[in-house]
């Protein structure tokens, strides 16, 4: 009993030790969870808005589309960082509303209303829920090779929403693009990088949202931030459940969001394991089939107060590496203040009067840093006589398709765009299924290197070596046998 006593002991001290389980101060607390939910507010308010004008909502209930979404994030958050049982990975990962089903739910709503938006999206979840199992199996076909494509590809695919924001966010706008906003986005980008050199660790740490609160008020100075609208309206609403009506269930509909949901579980999975590389701790199938199903519980939820499918935020796991706080404590305060904004749309209408400029210049820092962190990964891959440097190639590469050119699956059937219109999820299918090919079913596999990998490792030819006798050896550029006699070598143009 007393050695099964020391044991759970030594497995607590172990547990208390994990980077993530790190507790910091009150005030930074605040202050980091804070800087991360600046950096994905701009993310999680998007969808509704977009989802709203689609589905021909007024102004007033797009409002509610916001608020509601603010508020499932914030609730989800706090239950994929503090977790309960079989719920939540308890890793630095902020959730919200996904981009993934944008398309499939713009759709849907053409042909049922928002009603039948939230339908499909709890009879999806609820799939996803059960399935969930196979996915927290998959870990070993996550090695370095294929965790360092996707994080990679995640800050690849998110420079475009950098360089929106630092174009000002709003295609309409008379002034998106124009040398004001970029000067704006480039002038955040410099505070950034001026904080972050200087000597002092927390100004350092906190260098992105310092710069977003010094580059807001640079922009209210010369009249680029308007905060008019901070007084309209409400100062506390408490979320409507079903306050668009009780969801329809349609069967075109739930299988259309399903295939949301599937690619939804991929990039959570590759999120997970992204976060656990940066905070160097250890994700085995029980937790990641833990926050699969956090991510999943927390979709069917959503629906409730209005809200849709939640994922992580790929922006935030850039911020952790940025700061390098990697405290699930931090981010769990980031998630109460998401609730609060839910709760209180005057502190929501202050948040949103940051100017996407601002946001920009952060944001070339934040997901920069995410590709810089998967390149760090793939760094410690061996590319010696296999096919690794061909996988990251090819993935990477389609990965980087629907960004380059975001028609190219317009014609295609609307589930393969639906998979497919994601870079990440493209660059996560590729490289799971590439690395299945070339390093789990070895059978057919050639025993040379691929031709496009062949000049980048120094190689010698078979026949060279084998004229070599036991015990020879090289020294200062000549060749001795084993008793130190040297041995001639003949040049190359006398052969």
């Amino acid at each position: 009993m007393e050695e099964i006593t020391l044991a759970n002991a030594e497995e607590q001290m172990v547990q208390n030790e994990r980077p993530e389980d790190e507790k910091l101060s009150i005030g930074a607390n605040l202050a980091y969870g804070l800087q991360h939910v600046l950096t994905m507010y701009g993310g999680i308010v998007a969808v509704p808005l977009i989802l709203g004008q689609a589905a021909g909502l007024n102004t007033g209930e797009v409002g509610l589309l916001i608020t509601a979404s603010l508020f499932a994030g914030g609730l989800a958050t706090i239950l994929q960082t503090l977790g309960l049982p079989f719920f939540g990975c308890r890793l630095p990962l902020v959730q919200g509303v996904s981009f993934s089903g944008v398309a499939t739910m713009i759709a849907i709503s053409g042909n049922g209303g928002i009603q039948s938006i939230l339908g499909a999206v709890i009879a999806a979840s609820l799939i996803g829920l059960i399935i969930t199992p196979v996915f927290s199996r998959i870990t070993r076909f996550f090695p370095p090779l294929v965790t360092g494509i996707v994080v990679t590809t995640i800050g690849l695919t998110l420079m475009p929403v950098a360089a929106f924001w630092a174009m000002g966010g709003n295609k309409n706008s008379p002034d998106f693009g124009s040398p004001a906003n970029i000067q704006l986005a480039a002038v955040t980008l410099v505070i950034v990088l001026i904080l972050s050199k200087l000597g002092s660790p927390s100004i350092s740490r906190l260098s992105i949202l310092l710069a977003l609160v010094i580059g807001t008020g640079i922009a209210f100075v010369v009249g680029m931030a308007d905060f008019s609208q901070v007084p309209d309206g409400p100062f506390f609403a408490l979320p409507t459940i079903f306050h668009f009506g009780y969801p329809t269930f349609e069967i075109a509909a739930i299988i259309s969001m399903f295939i949301v949901i599937m690619v939804t579980l991929v990039e959570t999975s590759a999120d997970i394991l992204a976060v656990g590389e940066i905070v160097e701790t250890k994700v085995d199938s029980r937790r990641l089939g833990d926050g699969l199903r956090a991510d999943m519980l927390s979709s069917i939820i959503a629906p409730v107060f209005g809200s849709f499918t939640q994922s992580a935020f790929a922006q935030n796991v850039g911020l952790v590496a940025v700061t390098g706080v990697k405290s699930r404590y931090v981010v769990a305060t980031g998630g109460v203040f998401l609730v609060a904004l839910g709760l209180l749309p005057v502190m929501g209408r202050v948040v949103a009067a940051v100017p996407s400029a601002v946001l920009g210049g952060a944001g070339i820092v934040l997901f920069g840093t995410v590709a810089a962190s998967g390149i760090r990964t793939l760094s410690k891959v061996d590319y010696n006589n296999n096919m690794n440097l061909v996988i990251v190639a090819t993935s990477i590469g389609f990965g980087m398709i629907p960004i380059a050119s975001p028609n190219f699956y317009e014609h295609f059937p609307t589930w393969v765009a639906t998979i497919f219109h994601s870079g990440i999820s493209s660059a996560a299918l590729m490289a799971i299924c590439l690395n299945l090919l070339f390093n789990h079913f070895t059978t057919g596999n050639s025993d040379q290197q691929s031709v496009f990998v062949a000049a980048s490792e120094r190689t010698i030819r078979y026949q060279d070596i084998a004229v070599l006798h036991d015990g020879d050896y090289f020294l200062n550029g000549k060749l001795y046998n084993a008793k130190g006699i040297e041995v001639p070598l003949i040049p190359s143009e006398a052969h």
